[in-house]
C-alpha cells in the first residue's frame, strides 16, 4: 500500500505505454512542450469536464471524478463516470450493463449517496484521433476501473473510449490481461521513478507525434560512426 505522498500520476500510464522514455521526461524531469495534438487533446478534455453531472436515460453520469488506488500507487481524474442502474427493469431495457460481471453471477453494483438502488460504475474516456495501435487507451481505461474498483469496492467488467475521429464509443472489458497490463505498468513506473535513472531512446515512428521529440533528440542515440570513419582513414595511411 502505498501513502498519498507517494501515488504517481494516472495519466502516466498511457506515456509509458507509448514511449518509457516520454514517461521520464515528463514525470521525472518535468518536460513537457506542446504540439497540436496535445493542445486538441487538452481542449477535448476540458469541453467534456465544463458539461457537468446530470442524468440521461436513468444513467446517472458524473464529470471529472477524481481517482486514487492506494494499491497501485495512483491518483487521477476521469472524464466521465456513468453510473447505470444495476438490475431490475432497467436491465431488461438495456439501461444496465451487460457483462460487468463474471459469467454466472448477478452484477453488484455500489450505493450513491440520496439515490436508491444499487448502480454500477461505467468509466468513459475521450481523445481527440482514433484508435491507436498499442493498448495505452485501453491500460488508462482499465487503471481508472481499477481505482473505480478500490474506491468504491465494486467490480467494473467493462467502460468505453470514445474516439473525436469517428466519433463514437469503443467498448472495453477489462479482461484479466488488461488488468495485469496495468499492474505491470505501475510497477515499472516505480522501478523508474526509484532508479531515477534517464530510460534511453528508442527511435521510431512513434517519435513523430511526441512533442517533447526536440527534448529527447532520439537521433543522437543513433551508432556514432565517426570513429570507425577516422580507423579507417588511419588503416588506409599505413597501407
Amino acid at each position: 500500500m502505498f501513502s498519498d505522498e507517494d501515488l504517481l500520476p494516472l495519466s502516466g500510464l498511457q506515456h509509458l505505454a507509448f514511449c518509457e522514455r516520454q514517461w521520464a521526461l515528463i514525470h521525472m524531469e518535468q518536460e513537457w512542450a506542446e504540439n497540436v495534438l496535445t493542445v486538441e487533446g487538452k481542449q477535448l478534455h476540458e469541453f467534456v469536464h465544463e458539461q457537468g453531472s446530470g442524468v440521461r436515460g436513468g444513467v446517472r453520469m458524473v464529470r471529472g471524478l477524481r481517482l486514487r488506488s492506494l494499491t497501485l500507487g495512483l491518483y487521477g481524474v476521469a472524464d466521465l463516470v456513468e453510473f447505470h442502474p444495476c438490475g431490475g427493469e432497467a436491465a431488461l431495457q438495456g439501461t444496465a450493463l451487460q457483462g460487468a460481471a463474471p459469467p454466472g453471477t448477478t452484477p453488484q453494483g455500489t450505493s450513491l449517496h440520496g439515490l436508491p438502488g444499487s448502480w454500477i460504475p461505467y468509466p468513459v474516456e475521450y481523445k481527440r484521433g482514433r484508435k491507436r495501435y498499442d493498448r495505452a487507451d485501453e491500460t488508462q481505461l482499465c487503471a481508472q476501473a481499477l481505482c473505480l474498483e478500490e474506491m468504491l469496492n465494486v467490480t467494473v467488467g467493462q467502460g468505453a473510449i470514445y474516439y473525436g475521429q469517428p466519433r463514437r464509443r469503443s467498448e472495453i472489458t477489462f479482461v484479466p490481461e488488461l488488468r495485469e497490463a496495468v499492474a505491470g505498468l505501475c510497477r515499472r513506473a516505480r522501478e523508474l521513478y526509484d532508479a531515477r535513472q534517464m530510460p534511453p531512446p528508442k527511435p521510431g515512428r512513434h517519435c513523430a507525434n511526441c512533442s517533447l521529440e526536440n527534448v529527447c533528440m532520439p537521433n543522437l542515440s543513433k551508432k556514432d560512426r565517426s570513429a570507425k570513419y577516422v580507423a579507417g582513414l588511419l588503416e588506409e595511411a599505413r597501407s
